[in-house]
């Protein structure tokens, strides 16, 4: 892995004056790792800290959402309905450990759970991260049929029968959102491609 995202880990911690538990950077990217993920794996984790590099400036709390997106897939298991509660857990208890105080602790918490992207995200923060959580959908047509193809290895498991209407249904809901990003670097950047890209896979998933 290239030494992006461990120079924001670095300078996250760094900006909130403490330093993080022993081997916990090993310990998330072992996780990122796991072999059911196709896509919510390293490849993700890199390609957010990327978009996270050219946007910091639009954070109120840089380090908090750095650290947020490091943490935002720490769990992930297709079979369960709570990883991104469990992922956030682990994030609250990791900077409280470290010393972190809870304010922010809570705050990265509560980052982690706008990834469930069940509502639109209030604050410059959540509106950042769930962004570039998303920014995957605004990416060029190739990446973007990479990620479907990587989605639908996660969820080999599922008939296509099931598949299928399913995640029509995902993604014609994030079609729906006007605007789809509410930052407006990536809104810039994405919204057209990915409204290209959503439009596409949701006429072919038909």
């Amino acid at each position: 892995m290239s030494d992006l995202p461990r120079t924001h880990w670095t300078e996250a911690w760094r900006a909130l004056d403490t330093e993080p538990p022993a081997g916990l950077l090993e310990q998330l990217l072992a996780a990122y790792a796991e072999p059911q993920r196709h896509y919510h794996g390293l490849q993700h984790l890199a390609e957010c800290m990327a978009h996270f590099g050219r946007e910091r400036v639009a954070a109120a709390h840089p380090a908090e959402v750095a650290l947020a997106l490091f943490f935002h897939d720490a769990v992930y298991d297709v079979h369960a309905h709570d990883n991104e509660a469990r992922s956030a857990d682990w994030a609250r208890e990791a900077l409280r450990q470290a010393g972190a105080g809870d304010e922010a602790a809570q705050r990265v918490h509560a980052l982690v759970m706008a990834t469930c992207h069940d509502a639109q995200p209030e604050g410059a923060d959540a509106q950042l991260l769930v962004d570039i959580d998303l920014a995957i959908l605004g990416a060029p047509p190739a990446r973007f049929a990479e990620y479907e193809q990587q989605i639908r290895r996660e969820y080999a498991h599922v008939p296509p029968e099931v598949f299928e209407p399913r995640r029509r249904a995902i993604l014609g809901r994030f079609l729906a959102r006007d605007p789809l990003y509410l930052t407006p670097g990536l809104r810039a950047r994405c919204e057209a491609q990915a409204r290209s890209n959503l439009r596409g896979a949701t006429a072919q998933a038909g």
